[in-house]
């Protein structure tokens, strides 16, 4: 990549942040356009959990491989069809006749975002060479995520108050247009010296575990827990995972080295981000079905009541991001765990008529363990790993990242529509306590996983892999 001016590189960070927001704040506005969504298509709740889950399945699938096409083929050229991609698919989603074919055409766009943020934090990575530099751009990348996270639910309710579920989808089409042309006239190409390869196998076994996994527990409520399709689908996932181990194990470039797995700050860092973002999934699921279906509440009013927890997420993760350079990840990862048990708990008292102040605080409390718990993640995964398998290292904590909330969203929408008895508006509040029962749970095992992942024991192992890794590098 050429060197370029600073003013060059400040622009090259504003085009790359436009789709981290236009993403970022598309999955917050789906979410508060699902009951408009349902009342349109007299869609079923597993149907409504699909809209969510087949992008972030589709998304987590093909982050690893969008990540190494974009090394192979070119970042900026493959970074312009993900925004092509993404375009289409949303223009498709505004028009989409039937909520079975939103839901393939959300698909479509989860194509294109595969090809977006993972590839523009690698375009970032390269055009900011210093390291603080560097360090500065990826600041403003988390704020434009927080912002996102911030705008997501008031623009998203204005937008279905005002125009219908639909315009959610129209706002992604000019501004994916004005990226795609700003990037084609300022954003330089670049490739990686040495591009991994292509691994289809280890792609096609990771779509079949997460695919029939979620498959399973979405459906399990109409076809029954103990039906032959959930089984069969939860033996299938099973069976995958039993394939892709050993294969993965004999490849010289996996899609996923199991090896990785050694390290207990790696894979306690993946599990940590399963867990914190599956209560971040299944929070927002159904929180938007709550205050709109149950308490009456207009989008944008419910919107305006879920302010708290994207203002805490603002506020609270660049200062989490401080205490991990100065401290270690200890602090926030625990202190994360102990904000979602509490909101957590605080959820499981809820009802068809708590208090607004009640509300209120259980959405502040949220943010507040939420806010502390994602950015010590990648920091987790990467530590103690050899710094040319930070990249992957990486990329699978953000795989884990869009799993996780994928698998909170069918858990614990499919948990809730076993136990409703009755109408929703009454039938939601008790049905709902076992899910936050279950976020408490997730929230216990950040809390946990903090405290075990960052200590002396954990360090060792990692040292380990690393010493071992350094060894076969050696003697290849």
């Amino acid at each position: 990549m050429p060197e370029l001016t600073y003013r060059r590189r400040l622009l090259v960070l504003a085009i790359c942040c436009m789709s981290l927001f236009v993403v970022s704040m598309d999955n917050t506005i789906v979410n508060l356009a699902l009951p408009s969504i349902q009342r349109e298509f007299a869609a079923r709740v597993s149907s409504l959990q699909w809209t969510i889950d087949a992008y972030s399945l589709v998304l987590a699938s093909l982050l690893m491989l969008s990540g190494s096409t974009a090394d192979r083929l070119g970042r900026r050229r493959t970074f312009q069809t993900g925004l092509t991609v993404f375009t289409i698919g949303s223009l498709l989603c505004s028009i989409a006749p039937t909520v079975g074919l939103l839901v393939v055409f959300r698909m479509v766009q989860a194509v294109g975002g595969s090809m977006l943020n993972p590839v523009a934090m690698s375009i970032v990575t390269n055009t900011f060479t210093e390291p603080k530099e560097r360090a500065r751009a990826i600041g403003v990348w988390g704020a434009v995520f927080g912002v996102s996270m911030a705008l997501g639910p008031v623009v998203g309710g204005a937008l279905v108050d005002a125009i219908g579920w639909r315009s959610i989808f129209w706002i992604n089409v000019p501004i994916g247009i004005a990226a795609f042309v700003l990037a084609a006239v300022f954003v330089p190409e670049s490739r990686a010296a040495r591009a991994r390869r292509v691994d289809p196998v280890g792609q096609l076994l990771v779509i079949v575990i997460l695919g029939s996994l979620t498959y399973g527990i979405i459906e399990a409520p109409r076809a029954g827990w103990g039906s032959a399709q959930t089984l069969g689908c939860f033996a299938l996932a099973v069976l995958a995972v039993l394939c892709l181990v050993p294969y993965e194990k004999r490849r010289a470039e996996p899609l996923i080295d199991p090896r990785f797995f050694s390290s207990v700050p790696f894979s306690g860092a993946t599990l940590i981000a399963v867990s914190g973002f599956a209560c971040m999934g299944g929070f927002l699921f159904l929180n938007a079905i709550y205050l709109q279906n149950v308490r009456g509440y207009s989008p944008l009013h419910a919107g305006l009541l879920t302010l708290p927890t994207a203002a805490m997420i603002l506020a609270l993760s660049p200062v989490s991001g401080r205490i991990v350079g100065s401290w270690g990840a200890r602090i926030p990862l625990m202190a994360g765990g102990g904000g979602i048990i509490a909101a957590g708990l605080l959820l499981t008292t809820l009802t068809a008529h708590s208090s607004l102040l009640m509300l209120v605080v259980t959405y502040f409390v949220f943010g507040v363990g939420f806010g502390m718990v994602n950015p010590p993640i990648t920091n987790t995964a990467v530590s103690g790993m050899p710094r040319e398998q930070a990249g992957v290292a990486s990329a699978v904590a953000s795989t884990s990242r869009v799993t996780g909330g994928a698998l909170g969203v069918a858990v614990l929408g499919a948990v809730v529509t076993s136990r409703v008895r009755g109408p929703l508006a009454t039938g939601f509040a008790p049905a709902s306590q076992v899910a936050w029962w279950i976020m408490v749970g997730c929230g216990i095992t950040v809390l946990v996983l903090g405290f075990v992942t960052t200590g002396t024991w954990a360090r060792r192992t990692a040292a380990r892999f690393v010493e071992g890794e350094l060894i076969a590098v050696g003697e290849r």
